[in-house]
């Protein structure tokens, strides 16, 4: 199976076939994978090092909350398969404009970082959201000029709910 791993802002090719793992084409030595039932806590040995990984769902789209060895990092999983159709959406997506920002749950808006007219790149952050008793940064998918701000602080939300809306770069409304 081939996956698609963005840590960090760097994108990592994961293949895992028949007990063994590739990342970017090099094998990697993990020799055991153990999850402790009932939790999300697993022991990992890596060319002959343990390490406690914690890994949580983190919204949609294949984000996931990962806690190794007491680091935390946000990392987005995704098969090939679904890498395929996201480019293929991405292309009908970018014809039609910028995407809105929407709530990944159901939450509370701590902080809105953005007004109308504000200017902002991809992978901005834009809304600072709590969920799950954890402070979320919410960013922009694609560049544009804020057109609508539908939240602001303090205001509970719900999954799904468009936070920020965009047009494109030069025409904010």
């Amino acid at each position: 199976m081939l996956y698609h791993v963005t840590l960090s802002g760097r994108t990592f090719r994961v293949e895992l076939e028949e007990g063994r793992i590739r990342i970017d084409g090099e094998p990697v030595g993990a020799t055991e994978l153990l999850a402790a039932p009932g939790t999300t806590v697993y022991h990992l040995l890596v060319d002959g090092r343990s390490h406690t990984l914690v890994a949580r769902p983190a919204g949609p789209r294949g984000l996931w909350d990962l806690h190794v060895d007491g680091a935390r990092y946000l990392a987005e999983v995704i098969d090939e398969r679904s890498r395929v159709i996201r480019g293929l959406t991405r292309r009908a997506a970018a014809e039609s404009g910028p995407r809105p920002v929407r709530a990944p749950m159901p939450g509370l808006i701590v902080r809105v970082e953005v007004a109308p007219g504000d200017v902002v790149s991809a992978g901005q952050g834009v809304v600072i959201m709590e969920a799950m008793k954890m402070e979320n940064e919410l960013r922009a998918e694609d560049g544009g000029a804020v057109a609508r701000v539908l939240v602001a602080a303090g205001q509970p939300v719900e999954k799904g709910a468009v936070l920020i809306e965009f047009a494109a770069t030069g025409s904010a409304a």
